[in-house]
């Protein structure tokens, strides 16, 4: 599928700078830029060569006129031209007389030979000729015809790129006709308004999102021209506004979103010259029936595969972790320089790790979970001790509990969603180790699924089935078992949904995003079930449900559509 949002990120009101400013290629921004685009030129020409070598290796080399052909870059037909002797022509021949079927003629009306001549003899005519001369002005400023100057432009753009302190941020990864871009959204809770900011470019097929707050060490300069016209901060200071994007390239990029225009990453994680994602892998001898394919050697400071999960650690704010398709978690420092993993978790899974997440409650742990049917529970410092589950499908998504400091949810590839108490599982992976409660969710894969922070209980989740329900979970009863309901299921009109996260500022707000590689908001509290099940949990929370007229679903609206949305509330 070429058209998709596989992430969708919130960034809470009052982060974002109020007048982003724009990318600035000063000399010291240039020198990082030419540098990367060294690498990475550098980097394909290794990975050209050693895919010629991997071909033959698979028994489908290339014949060496053909590699010399690759590496010379250029064909033989395509610089045919270039040697081709071309006959000069003789000073004083005529090409009329060299061909004698041109007509030379066609063109002495117009007498070519004086065109650049001054005809001053004639009077002047047409509807200039009263003009006796042209006034020229250094600056637009001073001229009086010219009635909008370029203060006033400037103006307007910094006025039509401004977010204010009640508005949200949302980042989508979105691919759309084989492009790849972050796409920065402004949503405006007061007037119901969503609208696309700004985007930026992306390498490849993005996977995963996770806004921190943290500046990393190698952030791009910023200008003190842009500094005087922006709240935009700078890497010596504390606290910044960034998102970080995993995708189909081992690489991590982290940009900053208080930046309009940028070309690069402030930062990248797993230097590029450094990988070897690209390069194929044999997959056997091809004298024998072939072996599945092997998995690309493991490196210790840097990812070989795709990065298909990351999650920043709120309490230490310089780490972040990110799980990959080579089979690791790795764990970065933010506030170093060089790029590389300080620790890499190699032993927990033993196939693709899909999804990973640190507990808030007890920042040094982390939750894992994998294509190898398991999800791990350890601590970042002895990760040898840490307990797990056989879950009997393929996770496609997991969250903490913030409201327990030990639960957590699990989604599979099966629709179910299981929910696990980490004190209760074993520490041997072949002992059984049964869930609090299993939810049959959803007809097709569970891809989704995110806690409500505002209220306790409140779960959502999204399926291949292209909907998107509300679970509303209740305390536990004498029998110590725990209720679940459906409050609320809706097809937003997203496809395949593959990301549902709740508002960090509204307490029923969620974003859904999928297949169709459109966005919506949908304001759940505004399905009368919903309003029900959660008003007492509101109250104990002190949060109140707002009156809107949006009916419940809010969009960017395209030119060729009405924003109008399929499906209803059941």
């Amino acid at each position: 599928m070429s058209n998709l949002i596989s992430s969708v990120s919130w960034v809470k009101r009052g982060v974002s700078a109020t007048h982003p400013a724009k990318y600035v290629l000063d000399d010291k921004e240039l020198e990082r830029v030419s540098a990367l685009a060294r690498i990475e030129l550098e980097d394909a020409r290794v990975e050209l060569e050693r895919a010629h070598a991997a071909a033959k290796s698979m028994g489908q080399g290339v014949d060496e006129d053909d590699a010399g052909d690759a590496e010379d870059g250029v064909d033989e037909d395509e610089d045919a031209w270039i040697d081709e002797e071309v006959e000069p022509m003789d000073e004083d021949s005529n090409p009329a007389q060299q061909n004698p079927t041109s007509k030379s003629d066609d063109l002495s009306q117009y007498n070519l030979d004086d065109y650049d001549e001054d005809d001053t003899g004639g009077a002047a005519l047409g509807p200039f000729s009263n003009i006796k001369g042209l006034t020229y002005y250094r600056d637009n400023n001073e001229d009086p015809y010219i009635t909008l100057t370029d203060a006033e432009d400037d103006d307007d753009e910094r006025e039509e790129l401004e977010i204010l302190p009640s508005d949200n941020l949302l980042v989508t990864a979105k691919t759309e006709d084989e492009i790849s871009q972050l796409e920065i959204h402004v949503y405006d809770e007061s007037s119901e308004n969503l609208y696309v900011h700004h985007d930026l470019m992306l390498p490849n097929f993005p996977l995963c999102l996770e806004w921190l707050d943290f500046p990393p060490s190698s952030s791009s300069s910023i200008t003190a021209e842009s500094m005087e016209t922006s709240d935009t901060p700078t890497p010596s200071k504390a606290f910044g506004n960034y998102i970080a994007v995993g995708t189909l390239d081992p690489e991590i990029e982290i940009w900053s979103l208080d930046v309009v225009e940028a070309i690069y990453p402030d930062s990248v994680l797993g230097r590029p010259d450094k990988t070897a994602a690209h390069i194929p892998v044999p997959a056997g001898t091809g004298k024998k029936k072939r072996k599945k394919t092997k998995h690309r050697q493991i490196n210790a400071a840097h990812h070989v595969d795709a990065v298909l999960s990351l999650s920043w650690n709120r309490s230490h704010r310089q780490l972040l972790a990110s799980a990959s398709a080579d089979r690791t978690v790795k764990l970065w420092d933010l506030s170093r320089p060089g790029g590389e993993a300080i620790r890499s978790f190699d032993n927990v899974h033993k196939d693709k790790v899909q999804a990973v997440q640190w507990n808030e409650k007890e920042p040094t742990v982390l939750l894992s979970g994998s294509y190898d049917r398991t999800v791990r529970v350890f601590d970042s410092r002895t990760p040898d001790a840490g307990v797990g589950a056989v879950v009997g499908a393929d996770v496609e998504a997991l969250r903490w509990d913030p409201w327990e400091t030990h639960g957590f949810y699990v989604t599979l590839e099966n629709g179910l969603v299981l929910n696990f108490d980490a004190r209760t599982l074993p520490t041997d992976i072949s002992e059984p180790s049964p869930a609090r409660f299993t939810l049959a969710a959803h007809d097709g894969a569970a891809s989704s699924i995110d806690v409500n922070p505002h209220i306790r209980g409140c779960i959502a989740t999204g399926g291949t089935d292209k909907m998107v329900k509300v679970w509303n979970v209740t305390n536990e009863e004498a029998d110590g078992k725990r209720q679940i309901s459906l409050v609320t299921s809706r097809d937003l009109g997203v496809g395949k949904v593959f990301s549902t996260v709740f508002s960090p500022d509204d307490p029923l707000t969620l974003a859904a995003a999928g297949s169709k590689a459109k966005l919506q908001i949908w304001d759940v509290g505004a399905n009368f079930g919903a309003r029900k099940a959660f008003s007492s949990k509101l109250a104990e929370a002190g949060r109140a449900l707002k009156e809107k007229a949006s009916g419940g679903v809010i969009g960017v609206v395209d030119d060729d559509e009405d924003g109008s949305v399929d499906g209803e509330d059941t």
